[in-house]
């Protein structure tokens, strides 16, 4: 079952990773698109398309210190210090993503960005205190390795 999981979470990452990049890269067409259904989009169409694509190189970048990640869960030792590295730089863009929406909600208030501030918010809070506890972990094993 650990397999499974395991492997069908690899898949969606990667999924996620790929496609991240091409919804990022294809942001002002969507933006300019989305024009014709929200006047707003056109009225703040060059802020708008920098606030969403910087916001979506940051996801992306998330994305990828969690495939990072997932490649020492694979490997079967996941504490080291290049996840706590990773963990301490996906609160890093968590928290750019939570000040990217706050500036967007000068633009376009809607109650959902407050749910992706608050979402952001927690996430960016979660990875940096994981951080700390893989890096007490990380320096345990580190001593228990040196002890044997």
């Amino acid at each position: 079952m650990k397999d499974r999981i395991t492997v069908g979470t690899k898949l969606l990452l990667d999924f996620m990773f790929y496609s991240g990049i091409v919804v990022t890269a294809t942001v002002p067409l969507s933006v300019y698109l989305y024009g014709y259904v929200d006047e707003h989009y056109v009225q703040y169409y060059i802020p708008l398309v920098l606030l969403f694509a910087v916001s979506g190189v940051f996801a992306v970048l998330v994305i990828y210190e969690l495939r990072k990640m997932m490649r020492t869960v694979i490997a079967d030792d996941c504490f080291q210090k290049e996840n706590v590295k990773s963990l301490f730089r996906m609160g890093n863009y968590s928290f750019c993503i939570v000040v990217l929406a706050v500036l967007r909600l000068f633009l376009y208030l809607t109650s959902a960005m407050l749910v992706i501030i608050l979402v952001f918010i927690i996430a960016g809070l979660f990875s940096k205190v994981l951080a700390q506890v893989f890096d007490k972990a990380v320096n345990y094993k580190l001593e228990n390795d040196l002890t044997i």
